[in-house]
């Protein structure tokens, strides 16, 4: 097995072409091929499932079977190479893979072409302050039955040499072609074409027992960072579920720094700010969004007033310009900066002093689930009298303190710890879920008195009138919300961890 040590970067395809012209200058030294690679997986996907890709390439005459996994905790991905005699996957040469126990024979019958890639490549050597780094540059497309998607992308590979190397050229390359740095795979993109997805979804985090608690952040924080990057193609085609999820994958980082604040490396405050300045300018799509879900469609049907209508045209203008704001700040240069200031930041991480007293993961994790657990327990036990700020900042803690259980929880297979974790989650989930609810109310009462106040005043009564019969009948649901929070509550106090 080999682990690939790479940074992949999508650009526009004329930066491309004078990012090869430029480097060919320099240096003279480049290999072109044409690669057609053909993709593979069972009718129910079962490699995607386990977190694997099984492709044949063609390469002029010869064909190259390749498997790919994620390697927990590390920057880049396994690789297991060899060369096969047809043009179908041979799982006679899957030994020593994470494939190897998946390859049956009744599993091998199941396997059928699933995408293809057809590219151009360009390889052109690099040398950057005594490092080796080949610099990739693929252009082409990924096929899926009638489905298409354009391949403009670049990767830089460090062959030799160190990784603080590789992002100083990674940065001066982003610079002069506007890059962004890109951490979907052509085996993810494949899928996603494939099933038609748009918002990616948080994948499950695999912590070992006897990992350092810095080498669990660093699988966390990568695993997060995937998880909101992987929507920026969803936000960029205006979709509110791929924003959504965007902000659930920078809320994660942001509790996994907290919940490690001891052993992330400098630098943190600044990381912090750019995470915030990301979130609010993804906040208000979502508010709107939440809005328009929650309270205005149900309201037109059963509140048939004049002025609801105008009301729903209304927000859905400000959802428009709210979502195009957000599509505006995922094409920023400050968020592209901020992708691969991040990376950086977490992979090199591991030359920090580990300040956990070299205690194992299990031991950190299970430290920090009973610290918040009885935070929240204190905090919750005055929910009823906590003001709306009060309320929001312990809604903060319960978050914080349920992404430390979805983190953690690979670590306690035992079927006891199993279902104490199940219910602390639970209860977690629906004290979030309540007190939510109540947020939402105050963001809906702040936007729905903007737009009564700022309408033309030919209908700006009956906006008013509008607004305050849909917020009355939101009033009138959220009220025994409190209620239900603090009963979760008070059952997240009985369960006994560990």
């Amino acid at each position: 097995m080999s682990v690939e040590v790479e940074l992949k970067f999508r650009a526009a395809a004329c930066e491309l072409q004078k990012l090869i012209q430029g480097q060919i200058q320099r240096d003279g030294k480049h290999v072109e091929h044409e690669l057609v690679s053909i993709y593979f997986d069972t009718p129910k996907h079962k490699l995607r499932r386990h977190g694997l890709s099984l492709r044949v390439r063609h390469i002029g005459d010869k064909r190259v079977q390749t498997i790919k996994s994620t390697i927990n905790g590390q920057f880049g991905r396994g690789e297991w190479e060899s060369e096969i005699e047809g043009d179908t996957p041979d799982l006679g040469k899957a030994s020593g893979s994470p494939l190897e126990r998946l390859a049956s024979r009744k599993f091998s019958k199941k396997l059928r072409p699933v995408f293809e890639t057809r590219v151009h490549r360009t390889s052109l050597p690099v040398c950057c302050e005594n490092s080796d780094i080949e610099l990739v540059v693929d252009r082409g497309k990924i096929v899926a039955g009638s489905r298409s998607s354009p391949i403009e992308e670049f990767e830089l590979e460090l062959k030799k040499g160190k990784l603080e190397n590789l992002f100083s050229y990674a940065k001066a390359i982003e610079r002069e072609t506007s890059a962004e740095l890109y951490l979907r795979s052509k085996s993810e993109r494949g899928y996603a074409l494939v099933t038609g997805a748009g918002a990616v979804h948080a994948e499950p985090i695999k912590l070992t027992k006897d990992m350092e608690p810095s080498d669990a952040f660093r699988t966390i924080a990568h695993s997060t960072v995937r998880h909101f990057a992987a929507n920026a193609d969803a936000v960029h085609n205006f979709d509110p579920e791929g924003i959504h999820q965007m902000r659930v994958g920078l809320r994660r980082l942001r509790a996994a720094i907290s919940l490690f604040s001891g052993l992330v490396p400098e630098r943190t405050e600044e990381i912090k700010n750019e995470l915030k300045w990301l979130t609010s300018e993804l906040a208000p799509a979502r508010e709107i969004d939440v809005f328009k879900q929650k309270i205005g469609r149900r309201a037109l049907k059963v509140v048939p007033l004049e002025g609801t209508k105008a009301l729903e045209e209304e927000f859905a203008a400000r959802g428009n310009a709210a979502i195009e704001h957000a599509r505006n700040a995922v094409s920023s240069e400050r968020y592209r900066t901020l992708l691969i200031t991040l990376l950086q930041w977490i992979e090199l991480s591991q030359d920090a002093p580990d300040r956990g007293a070299r205690i194992k993961t299990v031991k950190f994790a299970r430290k920090e689930l009973h610290r918040r657990l009885k935070k929240v327990g204190k905090t919750g036990r005055a929910l009823k009298n906590l003001s709306g700020r009060e309320r929001h900042k312990f809604r903060i803690k319960i978050k914080k303190a349920r992404y430390a259980v979805e983190f953690f929880e690979s670590l306690f297979p035992g079927k006891h710890d199993r279902k104490q974790l199940t219910r602390l989650f639970d209860h977690l989930k629906n004290v979030q879920d309540a007190l939510g609810s109540l947020n939402d109310f105050i963001a809906h009462q702040r936007m729905a008195a903007d737009v009564a106040l700022n309408a033309p005043a030919q209908n700006r009564r009956a906006r008013a009138f509008a607004s305050g019969v849909v917020l009355g009948r939101e009033d009138v649901a959220v009220k025994p919300l409190v209620k239900t929070a603090a009963k979760e509550v008070a059952a997240l106090r009985r369960i006994n961890l560990f």
